[in-house]
């Protein structure tokens, strides 16, 4: 085996020597710095963009606080409106409660004295009837000798009891 045999070992390490510090030479030099800058480049870039994502979020949680404040605001304007909204219709319904009982007493008023005239006219009608029919009874029996006023009297005594 040819990697076994010593008098190659001198060339050998000569050359390990040549390409390893070749290419240690190229790395140091062109690649191992390219690769630093381009690292540089997105730690830079991570950081920037981390720098905007906590602008933003301060932004958007300054536009939440004046949200919440403008919210807040509106709810409490709508809750007065609301109170005052429905303080009118309570008044409203109170007024046309009102008026709807004074029209109704009214009406009961008039009916009451319509039922009243009513009765007076029905006992007046019911009075001359019975007198009447008293005066009719009383020929039908035979008894010529009483009046009509002695009937009528007669009648008037019984409504006074």
């Amino acid at each position: 085996m040819p990697q076994l045999e010593i008098h190659t070992y001198p060339s050998q390490i000569f050359w390990l020597i040549v390409c390893f510090f070749t290419l240690y030479i190229v790395m140091a030099n062109m690649i191992i710095p390219r690769i630093a800058d381009i690292i540089e480049q997105r730690r830079k870039k991570i950081n920037d963009a981390i720098d905007k994502a906590n602008e933003l979020k301060k932004k958007a949680e300054i536009s939440l606080e004046k949200y919440q404040a403008a919210l807040a605001a509106a709810t409490a304007e709508a809750d007065k409106s609301l109170n005052k909204t429905q303080d009118e219709l309570n008044k409203l319904i109170e007024n046309k409660q009102t008026e709807l009982e004074e029209s109704l007493k009214e009406k009961i008023a008039a009916g009451e004295a319509e039922i009243r005239k009513s009765k007076e006219a029905a006992l007046k009608e019911v009075k001359t009837l019975s007198e009447k029919l008293a005066l009719d009874v009383v020929k039908k029996i035979g008894l010529k000798e009483i009046s009509p006023q002695q009937i009528k009297s007669a009648l008037k005594k019984i409504e006074e009891k």
